[in-house]
C-alpha cells in the first residue's frame, strides 16, 4: 500500500508520465569509522555508471547539526559545497569527482535537518495533534529525504550512505528507515552493503573475523539482513575465510568482496569490479549487466598517476594542516592536475602560525609553489601573509584560493602600496585600509549557518590573463564559500600597481581573481577551484598551477 501510494503521487506529479522505477542501495559501516564507507559507494556508483546505469549517491549523516558549514575542519574535515550552495559533508567530493557529475541539497541530509523539519511541520499542525515520535515521524522524513532523488525520475540506480557505524546511537533512526524501506520495496528493489573490517593481528598471524561477525550481529537485531559485505583488509581474504564469513552472517559466498588496501583511493573501483561488485549489486536487484564496463579513461588516469615523467614540491600554508580532511578537495586537486602533467606532485603542507619574517626562507625556500589555503579567523593570518610575500618577490608560483586571495590583497597593500595597515575587516574592523570588506548584503545578517555566499556565480575572464590562458574561454563559473570580498573603492590603486582583477562577477562587480603582473604565475581566486575537479575534468587553474612549477623546477635545475 505504501509503495502503491507513492507510485501514485509520482504518476500524478509528473502528468501521467511514466517514470523510472529506481533501485535502492544502502551502504552501512561497522566495527570501526574511517573504512571507507564514501569511497566504496563511489567505486559502486563508477562501475555502474560504466555500465550505462544512472546512478547517483546520498550520504545521510547522523550529526544534530543542521548542515557542516558551522563545524570547525577539525571536527569534520573540510565542508563541501555544491551548485546549489549546499554545505555538505565531504563525501559529496568523493562522489562528484568520481563520477563526475554534479550532486545538490538532496545528496546530503543530516540527522538536525530532519529533526528541524520534523519539529516544524508539528508547530504547523501537519501531525494532527499526534504526539511526534522517531518512529513513525522521523523515520517517514527520512525516508522522505531518500525517495527525493528516485521520485526526480533521473536514476535508475540511488545508493544511500549511511553515516557512523552500526551500533552508535545516533544511526539507530537511519538503520530502522533502511529496515522498513526494504520490507516496503521488497528485496529486489533495495538492497544492503555493510562494509566492515577483518582485521590483521600479527601476533597470531591471522585475519579475524569475529569482528565483521559482531557487527552483522548488531545489524541483525535491528532486523537488518545485510545482501553483501565488503570486507576492509590488509590482508587477502583466502576462500575459507570468504566461505567463514558467507556461513556465519548468512551471505551467499560470492557477495563477501575483499576491498584491499591499496597505494591510491583512485584504484578502489579498479579492485571492486576484480571482486565483482557491481554484477553481485545488480544480480540482486535484478538488473541486467548490460555492457561491460567501459574504464579505459579512468585506467588511464591511473596510469599517468602512477607513472610520472617529472616531479615537483608544493606548499600548502593553512592553519588546520594537522588534519588533512581539512582540505580534501585540495589535496585530490593536485592528483588530478599532476596525473594531467604525468608529475608527481608532492604536496607538503605548512603550518600557517609558525611562519615569520626570519624563519620563511628556511619554511618554504625549497618549494616550487605555494598554496595559501582557504580559512576564516585571524589565527595563522600573519603567516600566510608571509607566505604570500615570499612567493611574490621570490617570483615562485603562487596560488591563492579564498582567504588565500585575500591574504595576497593585503600582502600588496601593505609592501608594495606601502599601507602598513592594511588588512580585512574581518581581521581588523578599525583598519584605515580594509581593502578586503564584507560583502554588501552580508551586513545584515546575524544567524551564522546556510547565510555566506554560497554556491556557483559566473565570472568574466580578461583576455591574455592567466585564467584566461587556463581556462581556454572568456566566461565561467565557480562556486563560492564566503562573506568578504576585494574592496572595489581600491582597484584603480591596485591596478595601477601592478595587480590586476582578471575576473570580474557581472552582475555586482565584484572581484573573482587577481593577478600580480610581472611574475611567472601569481593568481588569487575568492572562489574555491577545487570542488569542481575530477579525474575526467581536472581543474585547468590546477592543472596551470602545477605546469608552472614543473617550469621553475626545470629552469632552476639547468
Amino acid at each position: 500500500m505504501i509503495w502503491a501510494n507513492f507510485e501514485s503521487r509520482n504518476q500524478t506529479s509528473l502528468q501521467g508520465v511514466i517514470m523510472k522505477k529506481p533501485k535502492y542501495v544502502f551502504v552501512t559501516g561497522g566495527v570501526t569509522s574511517s573504512l571507507g564507507k564514501g569511497i566504496v559507494a563511489a567505486s559502486l556508483a563508477k562501475l555502474l555508471q560504466a555500465r550505462g546505469y544512472s546512478t547517483t549517491i546520498q550520504k545521510l549523516d547522523p550529526y544534530i547539526n543542521v548542515d557542516p558549514g558551522t563545524l570547525n575542519p577539525y571536527e569534520h574535515g573540510e565542508c563541501y559545497v555544491t551548485e546549489d550552495g549546499a554545505e555538505t559533508d565531504l563525501d559529496l567530493g568523493h562522489y562528484e569527482r568520481y563520477l563526475n557529475t554534479p550532486t545538490s541539497q538532496a545528496n546530503n541530509v543530516t540527522t538536525g535537518r530532519i529533526y528541524l523539519t520534523v519539529i516544524e511541520n508539528e508547530r504547523k499542525g501537519q501531525y494532527l495533534g499526534k504526539t511526534v515520535q522517531v518512529i513513525p515521524h522521523i523515520t517517514d522524513e527520512i525516508k522522505r529525504r531518500i525517495r527525493l532523488l528516485g521520485e526526480s525520475g533521473e536514476y535508475d540506480i540511488v545508493i544511500t550512505e549511511i553515516g557512523g557505524t552500526v551500533g552508535d546511537i545516533e544511526s539507530q533512526p537511519y538503520i530502522e528507515a533502511v529496515r522498513q524501506m526494504r520490507w516496503e520495496l521488497g528485496s529486489d528493489d533495495a538492497i544492503v552493503i555493510h562494509l566492515t573490517l577483518v582485521p590483521y593481528l600479527a601476533a597470531a598471524g591471522e585475519l579475524k573475523t569475529k569482528p565483521t561477525q559482531h557487527s552483522v550481529k548488531s545489524l541483525l537485531e535491528i532486523g537488518v539482513q545485510p545482501d553483501i559485505l565488503v570486507c576492509r583488509t590488509e590482508k587477502p581474504l583466502n576462500a575459507d575465510i570468504r566461505r567463514k564469513l558467507a556461513l556465519f552472517c548468512n551471505v551467499t559466498p560470492n557477495a563477501v568482496i575483499e576491498s584491499i588496501d591499496v597505494s591510491t583511493i583512485y584504484e578502489v573501483p579498479l579492485v571492486m569490479q576484480k571482486e565483482k561488485l557491481d554484477k553481485v549489486v545488480l544480480g540482486k536487484l535484478k538488473l541486467s549487466t548490460k555492457q561491460d564496463p567501459d574504464l579505459e579513461a579512468w585506467k588511464d588516469f591511473l596510469f599517468r598517476l602512477q607513472h610520472p615523467t617529472s616531479e615537483v614540491n608544493i606548499a600548502l600554508v593553512g592553519k588546520y594542516v594537522e588534519l588533512p580532511d581539512a582540505y580534501k578537495s585540495i589535496n585530490e586537486a593536485f592528483v588530478h592536475a599532476g596525473a594531467a602533467n604525468q608529475c608527481r606532485v608532492n604536496v607538503r603542507s605548512v603550518h600557517s602560525e609558525f611562519i615569520t619574517p626570519e624563519n620563511v626562507q628556511q619554511k618554504l625556500g625549497g618549494f616550487d609553489g605555494i598554496l595559501v589555503a582557504p580559512g576564516f579567523g585571524s589565527r595563522g593570518i600573519e603567516g600566510k601573509l608571509e607566505a604570500v610575500r615570499f612567493a611574490r618577490e621570490q617570483k615562485i608560483p603562487f596560488f591563492g584560493i579564498c582567504l588565500g586571495m585575500q591574504c595576497s590583497v593585503i600582502e600588496f597593500g601593505r609592501n608594495v602600496l606601502g599601507w602598513s595597515n592594511a588588512h580585512s575587516s574581518e581581521m581588523d574592523p578599525d583598519t584605515e585600509h580594509a581593502v578586503i570588506g564584507l560583502m554588501e548584503d552580508q551586513k545584515q545578517v546575524t544567524q551564522k549557518g546556510g547565510t555566506m555566499r554560497l554556491g556557483a556565480y559566473a565570472c568574466n575572464l580578461s583576455k591574455g590573463s592567466h585564467a584566461y590562458k587556463a581556462y581556454g574561454k572568456a566566461h565561467i563559473s565557480e562556486r563560492h564559500r564566503h562573506r568578504y570580498e576585494f574592496n572595489n573603492a581600491y582597484k584603480d590603486a591596485y591596478e595601477k600597481a601592478g595587480m590586476s582583477l582578471t575576473g570580474v562577477n557581472p552582475d555586482t562587480g565584484l572581484g573573482e581573481i587577481v593577478e600580480v603582473k610581472d611574475h611567472p604565475w601569481f593568481v588569487g581566486v575568492q572562489f574555491h577551484p577545487e570542488l569542481k575537479s575530477t579525474v575526467a575534468n581536472p581543474h585547468p587553474l590546477f592543472v596551470r598551477f602545477i605546469r608552472a612549477a614543473m617550469e621553475l623546477r626545470g629552469a632552476s635545475s639547468k
